[in-house]
């Protein structure tokens, strides 16, 4: 199996298939939309003769050196034998900008502008895994344009809680949907002869604390809620490095987590590549070692000796507290992953680009497809400019920029088209465009910056408005014929390295979208954020709602085309949007932020499964986003009613566009099982297909569940396992507008 993975998209698990009517024709036969993709086989025996030739002419020092950091970004490399440093880059909104060798200070560098890309729960919104082959092809080019062998990316860890710092870096709180935007986004990325780094691994769900606390949960809901995305990036993508996280996991670090990196990760996946750490997260010498991990990165010096994988593990090597034939398993894994990606010698590598013009097209695509409309109540959007003479643009986030900021990684761009400039650039010349601030964007303190620092406090922030500025607003609003506020978040407030206080608004941004609203009753709201936040109110007063996010280069552009009609948007949310932080089972099970301690006390009820089993209203469910058009499910069925464990579930919908416009719906398949003998979420989420129909056209979409996707992780067996009996296969347009249900049997 090791190269014989082939993905289809758009869902990894679904097989399209189209019923044209009213005249719209697919002549060549195919399903529209599969694109096909080849995983790069990853055999390490291949290079095994010449590995084991360079490993016999290395000393201990020089093997040494390449299992720890030798700058800030990369590991120690063998100049003499032809072995070169293996290059490290950020990566989770682009390809990061050069930084010092001995220091976090920017190098300097002309040439190290790069395209900044929609950030990964963007991405997760458009449920489209053929934008996330995109995302990670387009970013691997422009990896490989810098010299780089490694991006540390994607992260994929669960969203356990919408306080989450990182939230807008993490993809979604369902296990499926995550697993199938990581797979093609990795296979795309090591298209490029560059390598992923999949992290955090694993239950790394929180910024407080981070480098201190230990996770205890149940072993069912770490493998059925956890892991899944991990896994099928090792199994289905032949990811070739893993990120070890900063806490513990059942009491032992996860940089020396022998159950996870050994046990798991190897011995059960088969996993090939290099275990990397998180910066500065690794705690010992030579357990660290033994338990798998094989690179060390970051510390608080900069005198890269000090490292725990440095001289004090030659000292070991010669006190024979660990065998030299261990430091040279850690040297194979990093030299086959080197002769993997063609860094050694002179193979044909891809050459790659950056900051291309295609490039930004890519983030471009990606930003049109994620943009979900929330509201719609009076059918203000699209726009119709017929006989607007001007237009309000309202709020900070109209023109902050969000690719640099807070504690993580950004980009360093020379693109960044904001809402403002977005709607300068589509707007007809003879509407005239009046920009007020709004809100001003004030702190009372600032996080300290300082690694390791991490706390729940994050970033406080000043919620009364300006007396000037609002009173500005508001004559602006009055003045036009429609008001547009653009309000929600940005990367200083949403931030590694902190989590967030609550769900409010920061800057006083409710008290300002009220008064612009008061001031001109056509008033649209814009979010622009990477988490949830309480809008309930916003929400109940406006007619009018839209979320984006973390745009990337051509945000600005996509927002006004979705605005104005020249794209419908099609973005459905990736995670559930509570009414009260309390709703959330993290926190209704008070287990956030916990202490030294945080016992996942929810289990497998991550998300919209606590939402839907414990039957509390969300603000808006998972999976949630409007159009500007309608859809019709009809004939709903399967092609069977009775299945063995080793079948196939083919389910099949005929999605019609019962509207005026060309759009593209989510269809998203939910499995169900009420009389189960073990405890079960009401619903979870097996399969979706993204699909474009023309107006008033039909087509029959296919979605192919494997029977073995309704397994749970049996415990006591510790294995996977098909529960038998009679199921419940749900289609809708979201976890809570569920179309149409199908029964089928187990057998």
């Amino acid at each position: 199996m090791k190269n014989k993975y082939i993905i289809l998209s758009i869902a990894l698990v679904t097989v399209l298939t189209v019923s044209c009517k009213n005249g719209f024709q697919n002549t060549d036969k195919k399903p529209i939309t599969e694109t096909v993709h080849q995983v790069k086989e990853f055999d390490p025996s291949k290079y095994e003769e010449k590995i084991n030739s360079l490993i016999s002419q290395m000393t201990l020092d020089e093997k040494i050196g390449m299992l720890h950091g030798n700058s800030m970004f990369a590991n120690g490399g063998v100049e003499r034998l032809g072995i070169p440093e293996l290059k490290m880059a950020d990566g989770p909104l682009g390809v990061r900008e050069e930084i010092s060798r001995d220091s976090w200070a920017a190098a300097g560098w002309t040439n190290d502008f790069a395209t900044y890309y929609p950030a990964s729960g963007a991405l997760a919104a458009t449920w489209n895994t053929d934008m996330a082959y995109t995302f990670g092809n387009s970013v691997g080019q422009e990896l490989r344009a810098r010299g780089k062998d490694m991006l540390l990316s994607p992260a994929i860890n669960i969203v356990r809680t919408p306080l989450g710092g990182r939230t807008y870096e993490y993809m979604t709180e369902d296990p499926f949907l995550n697993k199938k935007i990581a797979v093609p986004l990795v296979i795309g990325l090591q298209d490029n002869d560059v390598m992923a780094c999949v992290k955090h691994f694993a239950a790394n769900n929180q910024e407080t604390n981070r480098d201190i606390y230990d996770v205890q949960m149940d072993e069912r809901t770490l493998r059925e809620i956890y892991l899944p995305g991990f896994k099928a990036a090792v199994t289905e993508a032949n990811a070739y490095a893993i990120m070890g996280a900063y806490n513990k996991f059942r009491g032992e670090y996860l940089c020396e987590n022998d159950y996870m990196l050994n046990k798991i990760l190897r011995d059960e996946w088969g996993f090939k590549g290099v275990v990397v750490s998180d910066w500065a997260a690794v705690h010992s010498t030579v357990k660290t070692l033994k338990n798998g991990l094989d690179i060390e990165m970051g510390t608080p010096t900069t005198k890269f000796n000090e490292f725990l994988l440095a001289d004090k593990l030659i000292a070991a090597v010669k006190k024979g507290e660990i065998s030299e034939d261990e430091i040279n398993k850690h040297v194979k894994r990093i030299l086959r992953v080197l002769f993997q990606v063609k860094a050694m010698g002179s193979q044909d590598r891809v050459k790659g680009s950056i900051a291309t013009e295609a490039h930004y097209q890519d983030a471009y695509k990606i930003a049109t497809e994620n943009i979900v409309l929330l509201k719609n109540d009076k059918n203000v959007l699209p726009l119709q400019l017929n006989g607007i003479k001007s237009i309000a643009v309202i709020g900070n986030n109209a023109t902050k920029k969000n690719a640099l900021g807070g504690f993580g990684a950004g980009v360093k761009t020379k693109r960044e088209i904001t809402p403002l400039e977005g709607l300068q650039n589509r707007l007809p010349s003879a509407i005239k465009i009046n920009y007020a601030e709004g809100y001003l964007e004030r702190y009372e303190e600032k996080k300290s910056g300082k690694l390791g620092d991490i706390t729940l406090s994050g970033p406080v922030t000043i919620d009364q408005l300006d007396p000037a500025k609002l009173q500005e607003a508001i004559e602006t609003a009055k003045k036009s014929d429609i008001a547009i506020v653009f309000a929600g978040s940005n990367r200083d407030y949403e931030t590694e390295a902190s989590d967030r206080r609550n769900l409010k608004l920061p800057f006083g941004q409710e008290e300002l979208i009220n008064k612009v609203r008061e001031a001109n009753p056509n008033t649209i709201v814009v979010m622009i954020a990477g988490a949830p936040f309480d809008i309930e109110a916003i929400k109940n007063k406006t007619s009018t709602l839209v979320w984006s996010w973390f745009n990337g280069s051509e945000g600005g552009n996509a927002l006004a085309d979705v605005l104005l009609g020249k794209v419908n948007p099609s973005g459905k949310l990736p995670w559930t949007m509570p009414k009260n932080i309390m709703d959330s089972p993290a926190h209704a099970t008070n287990s956030f932020p916990g202490d030294k301690t945080v016992t996942y006390s929810e289990g497998i009820l991550v998300g919209y499964r606590w939402f839907d089993t414990k039957k509390i209203e969300p603000l808006y469910p998972f999976g949630y986003g409007l159009s500007y058009t309608t859809f019709a499910f009809e004939n709903a069925k399967s092609d069977k009613k009775e299945y063995a464990t080793d079948e196939t579930i083919s389910v099949s919908v005929e999605l019609k566009n019962t509207g005026k416009v060309d759009g593209k719906e989510v269809v998203q398949l939910y499995s169900s099982k009420s009389d189960s003998k073990i405890t079960r979420a009401a619903q979870e989420l097996k399969g979706f297909e993204k699909v474009l129909v023309k107006a008033g056209n039909s087509q029959t979409i296919t979605i192919q569940v494997p029977v073995k996707e309704l397994a749970y992780y049996n415990v006591d067996a510790k294995k996977w396992t098909v529960e038998l009996g009679n199921y419940t296969l749900r289609l809708g347009s979201s976890s809570r507008d569920i179309k149409k249900e199908i029964q089928i049997s187990i057998k």
